[in-house]
């Protein structure tokens, strides 16, 4: 895999932490945003990985090596399965954020045995940051983009040193131009397979053009309740990043119906909550507190919002529970293990 240091990318990097300005790097061999933009439609659809310049970007030949793996369904095809979700784990997204397009047309290929794993994959560059958040303020936030004149944006830097959010707005890029192959993943037979189609499509940079309707039109058909919930949490989160006062106002009648299941109440009592600066009403204190039952709790951290806000020592749900409702209480998670087994 080799050294980061000795990787092309890390000139730039070092010449950002010596005072060069981030704006004359814009646009050339080193923004992944510009790379990942230039790739032709045929070179994706074609898997002509020959022509994506992994090599400029820490570990990139590593992750090109994953990708050439899950695409033939190579028997050493676990050497490679979360190979891009550790790289970002270890924030360094630059190199995975190249795999986004490939892992997509993997995930869409139903003959494919590692399109689950290729899907799970998708959406770990274009988030950073959110692992054990669970407040109102920071649950389900899609923090700013990149200014061009400040390094240390809300992403701030990589390991490596390279901005954080030139990843993370690649990313989302990439998975907007290919929201038309994600979409009809919300209706795979496969529960875990819909659930990573809405966690991925909640990461587009516009919603309206990549999820909102597809998202509702799957809603209305759904019949599994963890993935109903996958769906309400899906909107909320594209929605907080693009308001849509309709969708809040839907949101909030959402919890308030008896006769949805209670996982999507649960999911649309958060979702609404992380919409909205008004105080939590006394309904939904009490709708919240009778639903989050410990087996309900340990059923939505299938949820990839719920597993990613919570820690070995508290479910997801109780975390946003606590947090967001009774600030109160004490926090078992603290000096946590995040990576431990959910006890």
């Amino acid at each position: 895999m080799g050294e980061w240091r000795t990787d092309p990318t890390f000139a730039m990097c070092r010449a950002l932490a010596d005072g060069a300005d981030l704006s004359s790097f814009v646009g050339g061999p080193f923004d992944v945003r510009t790379v990942v933009a230039a790739m032709r439609p045929e070179v994706k659809d074609g898997f002509l990985l020959d022509e994506v310049p992994w090599e400029n970007f820490p570990q990139g030949n590593h992750v090109r090596e994953t990708i050439d793996l899950l695409r033939t369904g190579s028997s050493s095809v676990s050497a490679g399965t979360g190979v891009v979700s550790g790289m970002c784990a270890n924030d360094m997204r630059a190199a995975a954020v190249l795999a986004v397009p490939f892992l997509i047309r993997i995930a869409a290929d139903p003959r494919n045995p590692y399109r689950a794993d290729a899907l799970a994959e998708v959406s770990s560059p274009a988030r950073a940051r959110y692992f054990g958040v669970a407040s109102r303020g920071e649950l389900l936030l899609h923090r700013a983009d990149t200014q061009y004149e400040d390094l240390y944006d809300d992403y701030g830097v990589e390991v490596t040193g390279y901005p954080a959010g030139w990843s993370v707005a690649a990313a989302r890029a990439a998975v907007t131009a290919d929201a038309t192959l994600l979409k009809p993943l919300l209706h795979d037979p496969e529960p875990a397979i819909r659930i990573r189609a809405a966690f991925a499509l909640a990461a587009a940079t516009d919603l309206d053009r990549a999820g909102r309707a597809a998202f509702r039109t799957r809603l209305d058909a759904e019949q599994d309740p963890i993935v109903r919930a996958a769906l309400v949490f899906a909107t909320a989160e594209g929605t907080r990043a693009h308001p849509h006062p309709p969708t809040t106002v839907w949101m909030r009648e959402r919890w308030r119906d008896r006769a949805q299941a209670p996982e999507d109440r649960l999911a649309a009592a958060i979702g609404w909550l992380c919409l909205t600066d008004e105080p939590a009403p006394d309904y939904l204190r009490a709708v919240v507190d009778d639903l989050s039952t410990d087996e309900r709790a340990h059923a939505m951290d299938d949820l990839p919002w719920m597993a990613a806000a919570g820690g070995s020592n508290e479910t997801g749900l109780r975390r946003c529970v606590r947090e967001m409702l009774h600030p109160e209480q004490s926090d078992p998670t603290e000096h946590d293990d995040p990576w431990a087994p959910r006890s």
